[in-house]
């Protein structure tokens, strides 16, 4: 990587975490990116998604906290969020320019919302995407139609190779990322 080069990592907050696929997974592989991350002097960027009063993220309560294995640090920046697209109605994009970034890790949850609609517009505003296949999650909710394992598998693979314009979204397993 650059050093033009941010880790996003969206919404991996404790509500979310509960319920998760493979959220014991999820957090030693993005942990493992924090670390390299840091060591490089990588910026670190967190998306925090502030749900209503009520909601399973509700701003202030316990499950809206982001999760303690991989919490921020001093230097780290906070961007909160109300809808799906990090990008929107947010000082994300802002935040990016200020620091000259143009490649982005993206790693957190919800796969089909959050992350899904994250990376394709980041894509939309100039930002080649790394989406790491293998450190993004969501939840069982209806199996009926495909399980969390099947809906990431589908978004790996439908992400990967989009591209508008000269944007890209490749998908790589953590093992495969570098700082």
């Amino acid at each position: 990587m650059t050093t033009n080069t941010a880790l996003l990592i969206i919404d991996m907050q404790i509500g979310l975490l509960e319920s998760a696929h493979q959220s014991r997974e999820i957090l030693e592989h993005i942990s493992t990116l924090i670390e390299q991350a840091r060591a490089s002097g990588t910026p670190i960027l967190y998306v925090q998604h502030d749900g209503p009063k009520g909601h399973g993220l509700e701003v202030g309560s316990s499950a809206w906290n982001i999760h303690p294995a991989i919490a921020p640090q001093e230097g780290d920046l906070i961007v909160h969020k109300r809808a799906s697209d990090s990008f929107y109605d947010t000082s994300l994009q802002c935040e990016l320019d200020k620091r000259g970034i143009a490649n982005l890790v993206v790693v957190g949850g919800q796969t089909e919302y959050c992350v899904d609609t994250t990376v394709r517009r980041a894509t939309t505003l100039g930002y080649n995407v790394t989406l790491v296949g293998d450190a993004h999650t969501t939840e069982d909710y209806d199996e009926a139609v495909l399980s969390a394992a099947q809906r990431i598998a589908y978004h790996n693979e439908v992400l990967n190779g989009f591209r508008t314009d000269t944007y890209t979204i490749h998908v790589k397993p953590t093992s495969e990322i570098r700082f």
